[in-house]
């Protein structure tokens, strides 16, 4: 029910849900549009209509789609926070800074809270969430991470009575797009982001989603939902796509892999002393190579996917679309239908934001990435002179890093000397390739990407 007229109310229930809409481009757009069309079938299930009363935009000039009412737009954002009458407010500019100012104004007043903007949780969500059981009002966020998949409401609600030991995720879109291209098609780094870009999986500036970092916001979302653990995003070492080349796509397939953009959290045991052992958290976001007849594999194009390992459940995968108007539209709407449900009965907090009661998350240790163990996979640039071989993989031993198959690709020099290791400490594999690369017949610095199983 879009622009319809003030709410009645009985008691202290609201008889329509009154929702403040701030942003309308694609996913504001994608919102209205759902809440027009289905309508009939959200009130059925909430009890209640929704109603639309404010939409604040930075032009309010601008060319709009046909589904947004005119007359409720305005640039106004404090008259909507001032309306008494509105209960819920939709966040959907994006940004960190002045959203950040709104919502927390927002939660401030006493109203509660929707947005899809990962990067403002990840860098404030302690503080946000923390106001928002202060004021007693819900602050949910469905959307921010993987789109329309219901990850946030799996490890929330459907995982509460097991323990999450890992999740290994593609979480950002362009860049499985990317390397999915580059997969079937052969194509450079550079072409496939062009192709994305005109495919509108990649922003103009797509920086934030090939060198890791909007991966990075989600994976200390997800980390938190999973852990009950305080994490930041300057906790998580990240790399980005940008290294990866086709030859790459094409050795790993040699070796019976497939090169992924993957977010990894995972419980692991770290001995704090010699007697005594404390959890760690292993928190990466990276490529990696995955085995070809694995699930995350076989997801192709700008699709995502959480691979989720219970204690008890164990292999659990949600799939679907991380990205775009409708889907983020709809877990939005979502999360709207479940403040609604909770408004209407007066259950403020009945389902904790982050899964964990605010003052049960701990500070967990995060494992220094030097310690990870997994096997590595080594391409080297080197002229093909006598010895070279030999040299490396002299170098290699020295630094405790065994081989488990090398071969030599090309007859012109310079040429591509790859490798698969054994399992070796993340720690000792970076040594041994500055030691590689200071060789006087290795021409380039070596690429190093991890199989993760």
């Amino acid at each position: 029910m879009v622009g319809c007229a003030g709410a009645a109310r009985v008691g202290d229930v609201a008889q329509s849900i009154r929702i403040g809409l701030i942003g309308c481009g694609v996913v504001g757009t994608g919102i209205l549009r759902l809440l027009r069309d289905h309508a009939g079938s959200i009130e059925s299930r909430l009890g209640a209509p929704l109603d639309i009363r404010r939409i604040v935009v930075r032009d309010a000039s601008s060319a709009r789609d046909e589904v947004v009412p005119r007359n409720l737009l305005s640039t106004d954002a404090q008259a909507l926070l001032d309306d008494s009458e509105i209960d819920i407010v939709v966040e959907v500019m994006g940004g960190v800074s002045r959203a950040g100012e709104l919502v927390r104004a927002a939660l401030e007043r006493g109203k509660h809270v929707v947005t899809a903007n990962k990067a403002l949780l990840a860098e404030q969500g302690d503080e946000l969430v923390t106001l928002a059981e202060a004021r007693s009002v819900d602050l949910y966020f469905e959307a921010a991470v993987a789109g329309g998949i219901p990850i946030i409401r799996v490890l929330r609600e459907a995982l509460a009575s097991d323990q999450v030991v890992a999740l290994r995720g593609i979480v950002n879109g362009t860049s499985n797009y990317i390397l999915s291209r580059m997969q079937s098609e052969g194509s450079s780094f550079e072409d496939a982001l062009r192709e994305a870009q005109a495919a509108g999986y990649a922003e103009a500036d797509p920086t934030l989603d090939v060198n890791g970092g909007d991966a990075c916001h989600k994976l200390a979302i997800l980390a938190t939902l999973a852990f009950g653990a305080r994490v930041q995003p300057t906790d998580v070492p990240t790399e980005g796509i940008e290294s990866i080349t086709a030859g790459d796509i094409e050795f790993a397939k040699r070796f019976g892999f497939v090169i992924k953009p993957l977010a990894v959290a995972r419980q692991v045991l770290g001995a704090s002393s010699p007697e005594q052992h404390s959890t760690k958290l292993d928190l990466r976001v990276h490529p990696a190579l995955v085995p070809q007849d694995s699930v995350l594999a076989s997801i192709p194009g700008a699709i995502n996917a959480v691979h989720i390992e219970g204690a008890m459940l164990g292999p659990c995968v949600l799939s679907g679309p991380g990205a775009g108007a409708l889907p983020t539209a709809m877990s939005v709407v979502s999360d709207i239908v479940d403040v609604g449900r909770n408004l209407l009965i007066g259950a403020h907090g009945r389902v904790p934001s982050r899964a964990f009661r605010g003052d049960r998350l701990k500070t967990i240790p995060i494992q220094d990435a030097g310690d990870h163990r997994s096997r590595f996979y080594l391409r080297t640039m080197v002229r093909d002179e006598p010895g070279v071989l030999a040299a490396i993989a002299n170098v290699l031993g020295k630094n405790h890093v065994s081989i488990e198959q090398m071969f030599q690709d090309g007859s012109d020099t310079p040429v591509a000397v790859v490798m698969l290791t054994h399992e070796a400490r993340e720690r000792d594999v970076t040594a041994a390739l500055k030691q590689i690369d200071a060789l006087a017949n290795v021409v380039s610095a070596a690429q190093a990407i991890r199989v993760e199983h």
